[in-house]
């Protein structure tokens, strides 16, 4: 009997032994970073109808800048991550996919570890269909000519980044550029009257116009820091900076140009900082979309301003970028930072119209002109109520995904994603730091919390909003779990 207890003693320790040589191991494994960076352009073709507004999209007849797929690869020997940001309003899942597809069979790469996002410019033909087409669910159906050109576009600048790896290092920051960010929903004075598209009152209004006697105090918060991660060569050459600001486009161009808005501006306002055309020519600069559902840069609150075409984008761009460059100068590297990402799809479900506001609906589209409406844009949701009900399933399952860089978490979601969504991951990551970037892997309209959805406006309507009023608080707890599952 003592001799059957020495041996089982004798073989649990060497258990435990060997269970701390091989956690020794891995707490030795070493970790080496290399890094590349790539642009692929992807500006469309002119001719075609400029989105971003209501109405119908007007012709595409000037270039202004080129729009482009801004890619980052990292790879800390172990894992490979690559970034993709799009200078396009919105991109559907089917079209990343497709270029997931395309990277992954050419070079092995796990499709979780692809982040793709667009940055909501306004100034430029869709990547998500044409059309009415833009408004329905079109999972599984054969991408259109611009569609595919895009997809391939971003794998094969993914591919160049990868093919441009070299031993880098790495270090992130952040600053606050609060002068440009507002919310612009605001709650308005009681007995306001602030009807929406249904036949009811609104609390909250978008964009109720600058010096509105009527303005109580804005619906929401704003999140003015502009997070950055700054990625150099050994000798210290720039290689890529990816910057992330929960700011809404800028807009103040002529309806008819294409133009990647402040995202790009920064980014070369930034390049021209860092002495790109004369240290770094393959430098990439990149400015992603944070959490900007609710948030642009108007203040409702006066006065008024006057500016000419492109002068408050540029404005935007260059405060922003010298803030970033600032903070830029000052950060520490690494070479040996750990690299992870996790990816799941989250099942919604879709919004439905009442059978009152579908059978409503009906009734404009069939007579627009013989029925008194509730709101002027009633015949743009009238159509779109139908296609909720006909053209979308009753679930979709939307990608959540997140990346480690680090002690830096980086969520990527989906949407049009509110401040106050953003500050909670923020709040509650157990990184050190952390980011979100929005309308990524895919784009199904505007994620607002249940407490918006209560003050109604016109991000909460059906067909602007799209999934159930409960989906902010299921995202952000499946981005802290996996935040989780990579933590330090």
């Amino acid at each position: 009997m003592k001799k059957e207890t020495f041996l089982i003693g004798t073989c649990i320790a060497a258990v435990f032994f060997c269970l701390g040589l091989i956690g020794s191991a891995r707490a030795q494994e070493k970790y080496e970073l290399k890094a590349g960076a790539a642009l692929s352009n992807i500006t469309p073709f002119l001719g075609g109808g400029i989105v971003g507004n209501f109405g119908v999209p007007p012709e595409a007849k000037y270039i202004h800048d080129e729009l482009y797929a801004k890619c980052l690869v990292l790879d800390d020997g172990h894992e490979q991550i690559a970034i993709v940001i799009c200078d396009n309003l919105s991109i559907n899942r089917e079209v990343y996919d497709y270029a997931k597809n395309l990277i992954q069979e050419k070079t092995g790469m796990k499709k979780e570890n692809m982040l793709m996002a667009s940055t909501h410019t306004h100034s430029s033909v869709s990547a998500s269909s044409v059309g009415d087409e833009r408004m329905n669910y079109n999972y599984g159906k054969p991408l259109d000519e611009y569609q595919l050109f895009v997809a391939r576009r971003i794998a094969d600048g993914v591919r160049r980044a990868i093919y441009n790896k070299e031993p880098a290092r790495i270090g992130w920051g952040g600053v606050d550029v609060p002068q440009h960010v507002f919310n612009r929903r605001w709650l308005m004075k009681p007995g306001t009257d602030v009807p929406n598209p249904f036949g009811g009152q609104d609390k909250a209004r978008m964009n109720p116009g600058v010096g509105n006697p009527a303005l109580d105090k804005p619906a929401g918060p704003t999140d003015p820091q502009v997070s950055f991660v700054s990625v150099q060569a050994t000798d210290g050459r720039p290689i890529a900076l990816l910057a992330n600001y929960s700011l809404h486009y800028v807009g103040g161009v002529p309806n008819d140009h294409i133009t990647s808005d402040y995202f790009g501006a920064f980014a070369e306002n930034f390049r021209q900082l860092v002495g790109a055309d004369k240290s770094a020519p393959g430098f990439v600069a990149m400015m992603s979309n944070g959490t900007s559902g609710n948030i642009n840069n108007i203040n409702f609150r006066g006065p008024a301003e006057k500016m000419g075409a492109y002068q408050k984008m540029q404005l935007v761009a260059k405060d922003v970028a010298n803030a970033v460059f600032d903070q830029y100068r000052t950060i520490t590297y690494k070479t040996d930072v750990k690299l992870g990402a996790v990816a799941s799809e989250l099942n919604l479900k879709v919004r439905k119209p009442t059978p009152e506001i579908l059978a409503r609906a009906r009734q404009v589209v069939a007579n627009p002109e013989g029925l008194k409406l509730y709101h002027s844009l009633e015949p743009t949701y009238a159509r779109r109520a139908i296609q909720m009900q006909e053209r979308w399933p009753e679930k979709i399952d939307a990608v959540m995904q997140t990346l480690r860089i680090g002690d830096l978490g980086i969520a990527a979601i989906p949407f049009e994603t509110f401040a106050e969504i953003g500050l909670e991951l923020k709040a509650k990551s157990p990184f050190k730091s952390t980011f979100t970037i929005e309308l990524a892997n895919g784009a199904y309209g505007y994620l607002p919390t249940p407490e918006q959805h209560e003050l109604g406006g016109y991000e909460t309507w059906l067909g602007t909003n799209r999934v159930e009023t409960e989906a902010s608080r299921k995202i952000v707890r499946r981005i802290l779990e996996h935040f989780n599952t990579l933590k330090p």
